[in-house]
């Protein structure tokens, strides 16, 4: 027994002495060279309009080691201040990296960057061997991004006054705000519906009276800020047209409409499928006046139609705004984004509005 015992003794101890000397042959590895990154510019405002062009450029030098390895790369973007804590990391293979504005303004924005503000964003490169990490220097952007959704290079303007659907409250949280028609001529809009006995003014923001379009004298607008109330005589419908650019509007009485709607709704890819129906909401102010507030549309296209039927459908190929022809085409959304949609069905006009 004591033999057996004296055997596993020696044993034991042949196995640490093996294992004593691998460890002591384990390599250490050691960095004789740091990574080094450099890049094209420093301060970038981003430009939304032209998104696929580069903006940036981003090269490396690799870090060098003391035995011969294999590693990876990769570009570390993270605000400046936070020792890269929640960075976005980007594969870095070939050197340099280039990057667009759409790509440079994806990243600032999902690090916590504000749109249209200066933010100050650090780059490292990243080296990994095996679970080892290496850092080259950082450097420092500034970054102003641009806020993501669609191009709209469209002035929006709103009734306001007791004559018309919002009354006289001015809040941004007052949602009974209706706009005018834009026209493919800028400078010049009109508005087709309902006007109750009263007065009204137009302004750009809900919200803000700076700028408002008031009566100067009859037919006349004025900007100021004294201007008096356009007036409605007598509740009825009409159609307002107004011209900023040469301060003038028309106020003309029209005839009720005749055809009533139970439904108007969306219906396409842009606001679903071909095969569902998107209601919008009858205002209580007008009943021809339709609304759908902070949609959320895809890129495609879509309809508006009557009473969830193909009999009575209105579309065109126009984006944004337009007047819808009765069968007309498909009209389409190119940037799926969260939008405010109108549709007026005495006159077929449309518009969605982002929502920024």
């Amino acid at each position: 027994m004591k033999h057996i015992f004296k055997i596993f003794t020696v044993a034991f101890l042949a196995i640490m002495a093996v294992s004593c000397e691998k460890d002591e042959d384990q390599a250490v590895l050691n960095e004789i060279t740091q990574a080094k990154i450099t890049s094209s510019q420093t301060t970038l405002i981003l430009d939304k309009n032209s998104p696929d062009d580069n903006v940036l450029n981003v090269a490396w030098s690799k870090a060098a080691f003391d035995l011969s390895v294999v590693s990876t790369q990769q570009l570390q973007f993270a605000i400046k201040g936070k020792n890269f804590v929640g960075a976005s990391n980007i594969d870095a293979v070939d050197t340099p990296l280039e990057f667009t504005n759409k790509e440079l303004n994806t990243i600032a924005l999902a690090l916590g960057a504000t749109p249209d503000v200066a933010t100050e964003i650090e780059i490292r490169l990243r080296t990994m061997v095996g679970q080892g990490a290496y850092y080259s220097n950082a450097i420092t952007l500034n970054v102003t991004p641009y806020f993501l959704g669609p191009v709209y290079n469209y002035t929006d303007l709103y009734l306001i006054g007791d004559a018309t659907a919002a009354g006289w409250t001015n809040e941004v949280t007052n949602t009974k705000f209706l706009p005018l028609q834009k026209a493919s001529v800028a400078g010049n809009y009109s508005y087709t519906g309902y006007f109750a006995q009263g007065a009204f003014k137009i302004i750009k923001t809900p919200g803000n009276w700076d700028p408002q379009y008031g009566m100067d004298s009859p037919g006349i607008l004025s900007t100021s800020g004294g201007s008096g109330n356009i007036t409605v005589a007598t509740a009825g419908y009409y159609k307002l047209t107004i011209n900023t650019t040469a301060l003038t509007y028309t106020l003309t009485s029209i005839p009720s409409p005749s055809t009533n709607y139970t439904s108007i709704s969306m219906i396409g890819t842009a606001s679903g499928d071909w095969s569902t129906d998107v209601d919008l909401q009858k205002t209580i102010f007008d009943s021809h006046i339709w609304v759908k507030k902070n949609v959320a549309l895809n890129s495609g296209e879509f309809k508006f139609r009557a009473n969830h039927d193909w009999g009575t459908n209105w579309g065109v190929a126009q984006e944004f705004f337009g007047v819808a022809d009765l069968g007309g085409g498909n009209i389409p959304v190119s940037t799926a984004f969260n939008y405010d949609v109108y549709f007026n069905d005495i006159t077929g006009e449309f518009s969605f509005i982002p929502v920024y």
